[in-house]
């Protein structure tokens, strides 16, 4: 028996916004340690017995960002990390039913997956890997299997799983039913009831039991999940499989959560009750929970300066901030945008980026710096009709072959060495050389070297926008003309 972990990277994480955008989602947010959820819920896998596998589920434009962040982490010789790249976003039943497909093709009979979100905090990693061994017995016999947290509060926030009375074995139980995020008198009602627990969000069963179960309850996913499946494309290298569904007819499934899809449908369900530190980090209050603070509840980083404050948290560490006589407030400062709220506002935040959206703002987007499959790019400085970046290319990277309707550009290389294409020309730029690329005309940027190739890059033109990017070829699979 074998434990296939499949782990689902993505969302915007707006409610963390300005540090979570949608280029750069939840699961690569760093925490206080240095260490991304993403890399945390790797190594939290890494621990379970009987894994040889991890398969990542998230969408293309993340797949080299997720590759660099498992580069930190050196799994066993023998594990194989495999990528399923969603081209996208369609909710988790899609995803795990993409996953038990994949599985089931290249897994032995009694493979057993265990679905977690890149999102969580959980701890200890020890009664982790417990209650994990206890979902693994459950779906072995053809249960689903989903974690209930144990409950320390009247939480509005998240759904609630009603225990039946039949005990499964210790801390395991039927499922009587799934509730919504209820309101505060009825979480209270749960609460002291002592029959209910969070729903974690995190899954357990085997792929031929999860099949059945939509044949019974939810054929008409299953049958698209299927055809979609067809048309994926398959490549290897010696550590792992990558495998990216086709966006024509993937676009085209039903989006919907497993919870509403068959979780909520089935009679095979059960829950394992957990006692771990869980966090589902939704929030910049929740994150502002597990720091250490001083007697007053306050928490800062780096050097900044709290006076006569109470509850209050900074998170910033780009210039000195301080702040006197604030109580329960949240502050969180990233190099082009500051967000400042009540605790109590603390949901309300994805509405910042609603509005970001509405008016066309990139800051719901993009950071400053932003990660691309060859390297990266921060914004100088950017005004009327200019924009100035500081590009690093990484060692063998090629960007694509593209061309631009509005602006022209001019290439400055600061260290390294260039190789360009522009028009018909090509031709190698040395430290302290430039190029120009003027508009409309098709250009290529490489890094022949073995360091990083550093640029200035300045844009003029009447419309600096990122989406004005006509691409005819690319090397990372992104859409072309």
């Amino acid at each position: 028996m074998s434990v296939v972990p499949v782990i689902l990277s993505g969302g915007a994480g707006s409610r963390l916004w300005p540090v979570s955008r949608e280029a750069h989602p939840k699961p690569f947010m760093h925490m206080p340690d240095g260490e991304s959820l993403l890399e945390k819920t790797l190594k939290r896998v890494l621990e379970i017995p009987n894994v040889k596998k991890v398969l990542t589920i998230t969408n293309r434009d993340y797949y080299f960002q997720t590759v660099d962040e498992y580069q930190k982490i050196s799994p066993a010789d023998n594990i194989s990390l495999d990528y399923l790249l969603e081209p996208v976003g369609r909710n988790t039943a899609p995803a795990i039913l993409s996953a038990a497909l994949s599985i089931i093709e290249s897994d032995s009979e009694d493979a057993v997956m265990l679905v977690l979100p890149a999102d969580h905090l959980i701890s200890p990693i020890t009664s982790f890997v417990n209650r994990v061994e206890k979902a693994v017995t459950l779906a072995q016999n053809k249960r689903l299997v989903t974690f209930g947290i144990k409950p320390t509060k009247a939480e509005t926030g998240y759904g609630y799983i009603k225990k039946g009375q039949t005990a499964l074995g210790e801390s395991c139980y039927a499922v009587d039913e799934f509730t919504e995020k209820p309101n505060q008198a009825t979480a209270q009602i749960f609460i002291d009831s002592g029959s209910y627990v969070w729903n974690a969000g995190m899954f357990c069963f085997s792929p031929e039991t999860l099949i059945e179960e939509f044949e019974k309850h939810n054929s008409e996913l299953l049958a698209q999940v299927r055809e979609s499946w067809q048309h994926k494309e398959i490549s290897q290298s010696k550590s792992s499989q990558v495998t990216t569904l086709a966006k024509e007819s993937f676009s085209k499934v039903a989006s919907i959560s497993i919870d509403y899809a068959i979780m909520e449908k089935s009679n095979q369900v059960s829950v394992v009750e957990c006692d771990f530190n869980w966090n589902d980090v939704g929030s910049w209050d929740s994150i502002s929970q597990q720091l250490e603070s001083d007697e007053k509840g306050n928490y800062t980083d780096n050097q900044n300066i709290l006076l006569d404050s109470e509850n209050t948290c900074i998170r910033g560490s780009d210039r000195l901030i301080a702040g006197i006589g604030l109580k329960n407030i949240m502050i969180v400062d990233t190099p082009d945008a500051l967000l400042v709220t009540n605790k109590d506002n603390a949901q309300e935040v994805k509405r910042v980026v609603e509005t970001l959206k509405a008016i066309k703002h990139e800051a719901y987007k993009f950071h400053n710096t932003v990660h691309r499959p060859w390297g990266t790019y921060t914004v100088l400085e950017e005004g009327e009709r200019f924009k100035l970046k500081r590009i690093v290319v990484k060692p063998g990277a090629i960007l694509s072959l593209q061309s631009h309707h509005h602006r022209s550009e001019h290439w400055i290389v600061v260290s390294g060495t260039a190789v360009t294409i522009i028009g018909d020309e090509k031709k190698t730029v040395n430290i302290n050389e430039s190029t120009f690329v003027p508009i409309g005309v098709k250009h290529r940027l490489i890094n022949p070297g073995v360091v990083d190739l550093v640029m200035i890059e300045v844009q003029s033109g009447e419309y600096l926008g990122e989406d004005d990017i006509v691409r005819y070829d690319d090397e990372y699979g992104r859409d072309v003309k």
